[in-house]
């Protein structure tokens, strides 16, 4: 699991870029609910008036403010008003505007209430007949009593509608001295308007910046990701390929890779963003008093979640197994094919295919299907939440304990809250599914080769002499009860031919892949050149090998890219050498663009000899220390068959040659010829004296061919 989080830490500093900008676009998504509301309430409702500090008064209305006022409160007026036509606000800092809306809010609500609709009443109950009456007894001590009536209903009013008041008297004051409030409202309107356009804007700018870094990053995240699996999976074993299925394979470097990939571009535009915009709009509202109405909601929505949670997810590890079960058998019947025709089980395996793909298709149904309740239900609560703060707003309205822009921010935020939580849910129904996904790939990075580079490596030069050795040579299969090899002893030198012959399972191709470490031996030693091929780095081993296998592989490109495997540079001249030894060039020349010819997937457009003898031009072209030849010439007529190994003779004269064979006459001519009857050699020699001494060789050769023809050969 460390090694695949290494690949998510090479990209920290992309992924703190992208939280940065999530951050700056979740700000911006955030101030826009608030503006919304100021023009609502302060541009249209207001006619942009922001507080109840006048930015300009007449001198005679400053007169009745003043008479509210101490001594100290005017002088604090006097200082930051300046005289000009009429009183003008100087340029002042926020503490000081707050300092002057303490200062007149309640003059500024008196004269709102005494020159207002119901001004008459109050004068009535203080036996004024005039709001110039008031004005005047205010100077009056004795009238303090009658005032200190009008100030027992002043002090009934909630807090939050004081500073409304206060506004209101501002704009009746501008519209007595002709003071445009349309322009007023206007400008603010557009002030506030430009503003949220800006916001819109970096928001739009910082989500394309986001979609793209995160687009790009998961895309390089995959192709990497992609790229160290295959680099890990060379280094498998089968004991590796064993434990994790090629088709798991398959679908861990495809499908897994893939919903990691989406969840991770998800991860950082909705993990991240949510939360930022979830805690930011819960801040804004936290201390509204509809809050109760969030908490409603929230509760809602954890409760779906948790219930989907413990539904769905025991059903996503399933899902997984499932594909990996179909891509088995879909695999099976790709390369089993030509089998399945010939015994006419095509039904069978189109059932057994049917049963496969059923049962993952049952399972995503039921995910699907409880993942499907999740929108409808996720809406239907964001309706309800969203009726239920109108409802209740409304009234509060209509109470004036709340204004209009405020109640429309407040359902802004809400739905903000909600919409981040319905975010998380997604994210809470992917994340569990691409964990396994992510667990799936990680079981590849944490599985360690059996077969291992040594510590120490003893360096014998890039080029070996080609002598190989087993000494008392014991193998056992990591998961086997018994030997498969035991007690096996022999040298072949450069320049000789060492065939091993044997009936069906006695280990001949077990024996020879030990010499390349395709698996390592459980007891005993295999030395190349005097020093044993566990000290050997494992490059210079199998660069100086040059392997046939019973089963030839072609691989998608050219002829000439097949027998040159690997090579940057290609030598034409070695090319064609080697397609002569191994006797293509009789079949090469014979294709439309000959060297050049394209090789299907599998190499499907060649016969199975063109296959074995275009493996063995790339083993010649390779031009090793040493040759393993692995049952390499069974498709091979006898006459190909001849040419070919007396063509051979000529390039291998200086190396060392294994020839795993079934057929006698591949073997006749070797210079020891090694036998093997259930993983022991029963004998070792050439081909006279093994018939003398070894009954199984004996066996063998009369099997195939009579006395007469092999003492005749």
């Amino acid at each position: 699991m460390k090694t695949f989080f290494k690949h998510i830490r090479k990209y920290w500093v992309t992924i703190i870029l992208v939280i940065m900008f999530l951050f700056i676009q979740a700000m911006c998504d955030l101030s826009l609910p608030d503006y919304t509301a100021k023009i609502v309430d302060i541009g249209i409702r207001q006619n942009g008036i922001e507080d109840n500090v006048f930015e300009s008064i007449p001198e005679e209305e400053l007169k009745k403010i003043s008479l509210f006022l101490t001594e100290e409160e005017n002088n604090i007026i006097k200082e930051n008003y300046e005289l000009k036509e009429i009183y003008v606000l100087k340029d002042i800092d926020k503490e000081t505007r707050n300092k002057i809306s303490s200062i007149v809010i309640n003059p500024e609500i008196i004269i709102q209430m005494i020159e207002g609709p119901n001004g008459k009443q109050l004068l009535e109950k203080m036996d004024l007949s005039s709001p110039d009456e008031f004005y005047k007894l205010l100077k009056n001590e004795k009238t303090k009593e009658k005032i200190k009536t009008a100030g027992q209903q002043y002090n009934q009013i909630d807090e939050s509608l004081k500073i409304q008041y206060g506004i209101e008297y501002v704009k009746n004051m501008y519209k007595e001295n002709n003071i445009d409030l349309v322009k007023k409202e206007n400008s603010y309107i557009k002030t506030t308007g430009i503003k949220m356009l800006a916001l819109a804007l970096i928001g739009a700018v910082t989500a394309v910046i986001v979609s793209y870094s995160t687009s790009k990053l998961s895309a390089k995240f995959g192709k990497n990701l992609r790229k160290d699996i295959v680099e890990k999976v060379m280094t498998f074993g089968n004991k590796e390929f064993k434990e994790i299925s090629t088709s798991s394979l398959i679908t861990r470097s495809t499908n897994d890779i893939n919903r990691v990939q989406m969840t991770l571009t998800m991860l950082l535009r909705i993990a991240v963003f949510a939360p930022i915009m979830g805690i930011g709009a819960l801040l804004k509202v936290i201390h509204n008093e509809m809050n109760f109405i969030l908490i409603i909601g929230v509760s809602l929505i954890l409760i779906l979640i948790i219930l989907l949670f413990t539904i769905a997810m025991p059903k996503f590890k399933l899902v997984q197994e499932l594909i990996d079960k179909v891509n088995l058998v879909f695999r099976e019947i790709l390369n089993g094919l030509p089998v399945i025709r010939s015994f006419a089980r095509e039904k069978h395996e189109e059932e057994r295919f049917d049963e496969a793909n059923k049962t993952l298709t049952k399972v995503n149904l039921f995910v699907d299907r409880v993942m499907v309740l999740m929108m409808p239900t996720m809406t239907f609560i964001m309706n309800f939440i969203c009726v239920l703060i109108i409802y209740i707003g409304a009234k509060r309205v209509d109470a004036g304990t709340i204004q209009i822009g405020t109640l429309m921010a407040f359902i802004q935020y809400t739905m903000q809250i909600i919409m981040s939580f319905l975010m998380i849910s997604m994210m809470s129904i992917m994340i569990p599914r691409a964990w396994i996904s992510v667990k799936r790939i990680a079981e590849i990075f944490d599985k360690q080769p059996a077969i291992k580079e040594p510590e120490i490596v003893d360096d014998i030069g890039r080029k070996f002499k080609g002598t190989v050795e087993f000494k008392d040579v014991y193998f056992r299969y990591h998961d086997a009860d018994e030997d498969i090899l035991e007690n096996i002893s022999f040298k072949a030198t450069p320049g000789t031919t060492t065939a091993i012959i044997g009936g069906t399972g006695s280990g001949k191709t077990t024996l020879i892949n030990l010499i390349p470490r395709f698996f390592d031996v459980t007891g005993g030693s295999i030395l190349i050149d005097g020093i044993d091929v566990r000290k050997l780095n494992l490059y210079d081993l199998r660069e100086n090998i040059g392997i046939v296998p019973q089963k030839s592989v072609l691989f998608t490109g050219t002829i000439k890219s097949n027998i040159a495997f690997g090579k940057k540079n290609i030598d034409n001249k070695k090319l064609k050498e080697a397609a002569q030894i191994s006797q293509s060039e009789e079949f090469i020349l014979e294709k439309k663009n000959k060297y050049s010819d394209e090789i299907s997937q599998g190499g499907t457009n060649v016969s199975g000899g063109q296959k074995q003898r275009l493996g063995i031009a790339r083993a010649i072209y390779k031009n090793p220390s040493i040759y393993i030849f692995d049952d390499s010439f069974s498709a091979l007529d006898f006459k190909t068959d001849r040419n070919l190994r007396h063509e051979l003779k000529k390039v291998t004269k200086n190396s060392t040659v294994f020839i795993v064979a079934q057929r006698i006459s591949t073997v006749l001519n070797a210079d020891q010829i090694i036998v093997l009857d259930e993983g022991k050699i029963v004998g070792i020699g050439k081909h006279e004296e093994l018939m003398k001494t070894c009954e199984v060789y004996k066996e063998i050769a009369l099997s195939q061919v009579t006395e007469e023809e092999l003492n005749g050969r």
